[in-house]
């Protein structure tokens, strides 16, 4: 698995981001966005997948646009995240980008290594997923959701029940006691990715800064 870091690789603030090889190009800005809304030490590692439907996809399921189905190996994937995060920062956020933020999600339901969770325009619409968070939860205690307010205005039939599906896990992390907040942008899912991507963890990275004791 690839990786890449912005920042500071020596912070105690880990923002860890699966990605596609589409994305590689806008992770400079995105880090430079980070630090413009926050002011604040941080440092970003972004692993790169090698199979975005393969490999960021918590279960087996059919294709939902084209032809290529979800090969349902994040298992391995998170495995593989855990041992290049380990022994790395003292306060460590996951997040990602459509499926992405999808497996962000899931990945804070099956370990309690992440703090907060950064999904923007996630892909909550996966057949089974918000059954599975309800069944299971969260495990950690700061959660962003973000959606863009075209995403569900799709004639895709799986895809257009996002909306309601991100309305469901914003409710439901509320109730079990998560600081969760569901921010709408404007635009479709494919506008302005790493700026929602940079405002869901600038929002995590606030309510971190938040909670810290101070003097």
């Amino acid at each position: 698995m690839r990786h890449l870091e912005f920042g500071n690789p020596a912070s105690p603030t880990l923002l860890v981001q699966p990605v596609g090889e589409h994305e590689l190009s806008a992770l400079e800005r995105e880090a430079a966005l980070i630090r413009e809304l926050t002011g604040e030490d941080f440092c970003l590692l972004a692993l790169q997948v090698d199979d975005w439907n393969r490999d960021l996809s918590p279960w087996p399921a059919p294709p939902v646009f084209g032809r290529e189905a979800f090969g349902g190996a994040a298992a391995q994937t998170l495995a593989e995240v855990l041992r290049q995060v380990e022994g790395r920062g003292s306060v460590r956020c996951i997040g990602g980008y459509s499926l992405a933020g999808l497996f962000a999600l899931w990945a804070a339901g099956q370990t309690g290594v992440f703090a907060g969770v950064a999904a923007a325009s996630p892909s909550v619409w996966f057949p089974g997923y918000v059954d599975a968070l309800k069944s299971g939860g969260i495990r950690a205690g700061t959660v962003c959701l973000s959606l863009g307010d075209r995403e569900e205005k799709t004639r895709n039939p799986v895809m257009a029940t996002v909306g309601d599906r991100i309305r469901e896990c914003h409710s439901f992390l509320l109730s079990r006691g998560v600081r969760c907040t569901l921010e709408w942008n404007e635009g479709n899912h494919f506008k302005d990715p790493e700026l929602r991507m940079a405002k869901a963890f600038a929002w995590v990275m606030g309510q971190m800064r938040n909670m810290q004791p101070s003097g």
